[in-house]
């Protein structure tokens, strides 16, 4: 008789875990539309933000991407700005991050350019340049966070 009804609390325990485990789901999945909306909204933003800047500062292939570092370079400033502001700072809103950081940030710098920008100059002859344009937005941009997560404290403690 006891295995019985150990058997039934069994199936009872599974049943309410699958349901949980179901309503968990369900509720995490209505979350992700609004996260998967502001992520492309910030996307599509960041992105306009950079063809201006590349429109504002145009190149031809072999001479020096300008725009691509300024974005990058932007960009990177702002995310340890935001990263600092976000995680030492008042509770954000949880759609905050996805949309600027994702989304707009995302969007405004680009890899992809850089590295064409990096090969473009070497096939134009400058083989030392772009080694130099490829190492040296590595360094820049590093430092840029860093003083984007600096400064924004500075702003944050007092």
């Amino acid at each position: 008789m006891a295995r019985a009804s150990r058997a039934v609390r069994d199936d009872d325990t599974q049943a309410f875990d699958q349901a949980r485990r179901q309503a968990r789901d369900a509720r995490r999945s209505r979350r992700r539309w609004d996260v998967l909306l502001v992520v492309g909204l910030g996307g599509a933003i960041g992105t306009l933000l950079r063809f201006a800047v590349s429109e504002a500062l145009p190149h031809d292939a072999g001479q020096f991407p300008w725009s691509t570092l300024l974005v990058n370079v932007v960009g990177c400033v702002a995310i340890g700005a935001l990263l600092v502001m976000i995680t030492e700072t008042a509770i954000p809103h949880r759609l905050l991050r996805p949309f600027v950081a994702v989304g707009v940030l995302g969007g405004l710098t680009t890899f992809s350019t850089y590295a064409v920008d990096a090969v473009d100059l070497a096939r134009a002859g400058h083989p030392r340049l772009a080694v130099l344009y490829l190492v040296g937005t590595v360094l820049v941009c590093l430092a840029a966070v860093l003083a984007g997560a600096v400064g924004a404290r500075r702003i944050v403690v007092q």
